[in-house]
């Protein structure tokens, strides 16, 4: 299961939905970056493959950040996966 992470300029929370191929992963990513590149803010309505009951729709003018991450089988470390967890622990 791949997990795409989306910050928002205004929220310190990231919204993350989930795919169950790296290739949905990857086109979902390249959705939202080319929807951030645009000079058009639009609605990106979002689902997840886990919990397909979850939706969000986000404005893609206030993405600041994405990011995707595989969850492995092994057992929690207790971290989030990321850029600034990996930070943070060095």
């Amino acid at each position: 299961m791949f997990t795409i992470d989306i910050t928002l300029k205004t929220n310190p929370v990231s919204m993350s939905v989930q795919r169950k191929t790296a290739e949905d992963a990857e086109a979902l990513f390249q959705t939202i970056i080319t929807a951030m590149r645009s000079s058009n803010g639009e609605i990106l309505e979002l689902t997840c493959d886990r919990q397909p009951e979850k939706k969000i729709g986000i404005l893609s003018d206030q993405i600041s950040a994405i990011q995707i991450s595989q969850k492995s089988g092994s057992a929690a470390s207790g971290k989030p996966p990321g850029f600034f967890s990996a930070a943070v622990a060095e």
